[in-house]
């Protein structure tokens, strides 16, 4: 793994581990280390989860979303925008969900301000 992989796997730790507390520390992590997308289980539910900084990096493939909860047999696909400065009016992500089809491929679709620890559902 290259120096700037290792760095992304290390912020995907991060956020990943950040957002569970958030949003509910009874989620179990089941995997992160093979795919950018993380497996957690929550009430039961076996989840992907996807985490995107748009000012780091473009929104990924939906397609290969899809691929992967195929071939882990997961229920739900979830989406968050990761945020250094809390954005109040989510408008700003129309465009990228829009654009990406998120709203097709993933069932949940968060903003998660990571600093200010603020969660807030888009669909």
């Amino acid at each position: 793994m290259t120096e700037s992989q290792q760095e992304e796997k290390v912020i995907q730790l991060i956020d990943l581990h950040h957002f569970v507390e958030c949003f509910d520390p009874e989620i179990k992590i089941l995997s992160y280390l093979h795919h950018p997308i993380n497996i957690i289980e929550h009430q039961g539910d076996t989840i992907g989860i996807l985490f995107c900084d748009l000012k780091h990096s473009a929104v990924p493939d939906s397609n290969a979303s899809e691929e992967f909860r195929r071939r882990y047999n997961l229920s739900e696909l979830w989406f968050v925008f990761v945020e250094e400065t809390y954005i109040p009016d989510a408008a700003g992500y129309a465009d990228a969900i829009i654009e990406n089809s998120l709203d097709i491929f993933y069932e949940r679709i968060f903003t998660f301000n990571f600093f200010q620890s603020v969660i807030q559902p888009l669909k």
